[in-house]
C-alpha cells in the first residue's frame, strides 16, 4: 500500500507541474496564437499576430504573457521589436513525465 501512496504523491506532483500547460491550452485564442507561432519558428511580433486574429493588441500581449509563463512561448528583442516564438520543450517534457508516471502506475497493478 505504501508504494501506491508514493506513486500517487509522485503523480500529483507532476500534475501540479502540468497545471499551467492545461490551463493555457484550455483557451481557444491561445490555441490560435500557438498555431500562428508554429508558422514562424524565427518569431513574430505582436502586431503581426494581432493582424491575424480578431483580438486587440493588449489582449494578444496578455495571452502571450500567459503562454510565456507556462513555458510554451518565449521572446527575443531585436531592436525595438519583440519577436515571440514557441518553446515547447519544457511543456512537452512535463507532459511526457506525467503520462509516463500514469502508465507506470497502471502497469504496477
Amino acid at each position: 500500500m505504501a508504494l501506491n501512496k508514493e506513486s500517487n504523491l509522485e503523480i500529483m506532483s507532476v500534475f501540479k507541474e502540468c497545471l499551467p500547460i492545461f490551463s493555457v491550452l484550455n483557451d481557444e485564442n491561445r490555441q490560435k496564437i500557438i498555431l500562428i507561432l508554429s508558422e514562424f519558428p524565427e518569431g513574430i511580433i505582436v502586431n503581426d499576430i494581432t493582424g491575424r486574429l480578431n483580438l486587440s493588441r493588449p489582449a494578444v500581449s496578455h495571452h502571450l504573457k500567459v503562454l510565456k509563463g507556462a513555458g510554451i512561448v518565449d521572446n527575443v528583442n531585436k531592436g525595438v521589436e519583440s519577436y515571440y516564438f514557441l518553446t515547447l520543450k519544457r511543456a512537452v517534457e512535463n507532459l511526457k513525465k506525467l503520462t509516463s508516471s500514469i502508465e507506470k502506475k497502471c502497469t504496477l497493478r
